[in-house]
């Protein structure tokens, strides 16, 4: 990577929270689904904004946020307080309504929080089934998934918070067009992309529970992505990762920084287990490591123009 694309500022060496997927995949699988729930009110609410950035979760202080959604004479907000562990929704009418997230299921926040909508005189309708799953659960019958361990949820929430903290660093460099830095409901990530501006071939879609045209839509153009997420049965870790799409040859052989981060042959991906960043003398200074060396590999392998893309 060029040194003019390198950022350079304090370390950040505030501690980082321990993150444990076999500890917390019961609360992300509950988080997950609640979230898909609010994500799917937003998606029902708001018109479509490419690459289907309209329908993200966005980081609070105390959580994650709709930010404001227009219904009829009014404005709404839904905000998860991973802080006072309620869900809140508040209106430009003045008026609010919250419900504790403690000993609830999927099943019992969708009732809560339609119930609060209707007290609020906001009528919105959603596909009430998960959507990138297979084999999805609906909503409204998913009494499997009720478990909020508080202290799992609050060492999320501030590991996203320190996260967003170095990817602004990282995105400040970056002229070009980029996404905000927004959690993906579907997905339950994490993510920030960057784009070299030219077209892209066709995407072959075949994501679970996801329309084709979405991911064709998504994949339009030329992208370097990255992002975090808690892990998964595939992967049972917190891990940060980077992918360029498409690959140009090459990119899976190249050697990534900072020593830890490996090309997961599943994924696709250059993968930095998220232990590795959070044990660290400076966390920060390790994860920007990986976002430099990631970008500069995809950049350079597909020929993007670095000059007019970066500060």
């Amino acid at each position: 990577m060029v040194e003019r694309f390198k950022i350079e500022n304090t370390p950040m060496t505030s501690k980082w929270p321990v993150l444990s997927y076999q500890k917390g995949k019961d609360t992300y699988n509950t988080l997950h689904m609640w979230m898909q729930i609010v994500g799917k009110i937003k998606l029902a609410t708001l018109p479509w904004v490419n690459h289907s950035w309209h329908v993200t979760l966005h980081i609070t202080t105390t959580g994650l946020t709709t930010n404001t959604l227009p219904y009829k004479d009014q404005n709404f907000q839904i905000d998860f307080d991973f802080v006072m562990h309620q869900l809140k929704i508040s209106t430009s009418k003045g008026q609010s309504k919250q419900f504790s997230l403690n000993g609830i299921s999927v099943a019992g926040f969708y009732k809560n929080i339609f119930a609060m909508l209707k007290e609020l005189d906001i009528d919105v309708k959603i596909k009430p089934v998960p959507s990138e799953l297979a084999d999805p659960i609906p909503f409204e019958q998913d009494t499997r998934n009720c478990t909020y361990d508080a202290e799992q949820v609050m060492a999320f929430h501030k590991a996203l918070l320190n996260i967003q903290d170095v990817f602004l660093e990282f995105r400040g460099k970056f002229k070009g067009k980029c996404s905000p830095i927004h959690f993906f409901w579907g997905s339950f990530d994490l993510a920030l992309s960057l784009f070299s501006g030219r077209r892209a071939p066709k995407h072959p879609g075949g994501v679970p529970g996801l329309p084709d045209w979405v991911a064709e839509e998504a994949y339009c153009r030329e992208v370097s992505s990255f992002g975090f997420w808690t892990g998964s049965e595939a992967l049972a870790e917190a891990a940060f990762y980077c992918y360029l799409y498409p690959e140009p040859e090459g990119y899976k052989t190249a050697k990534i920084q900072p020593d830890g981060a490996y090309y997961n042959q599943t994924f696709g991906e250059f993968i930095l287990p998220y232990s590795v960043v959070q044990q660290s003398e400076d966390p920060g200074s390790k994860l920007l490591a990986f976002l430099n060396s990631g970008y500069g590999i995809g950049a350079d392998l597909a020929k993007w123009d670095r000059q007019s893309l970066e500060n």
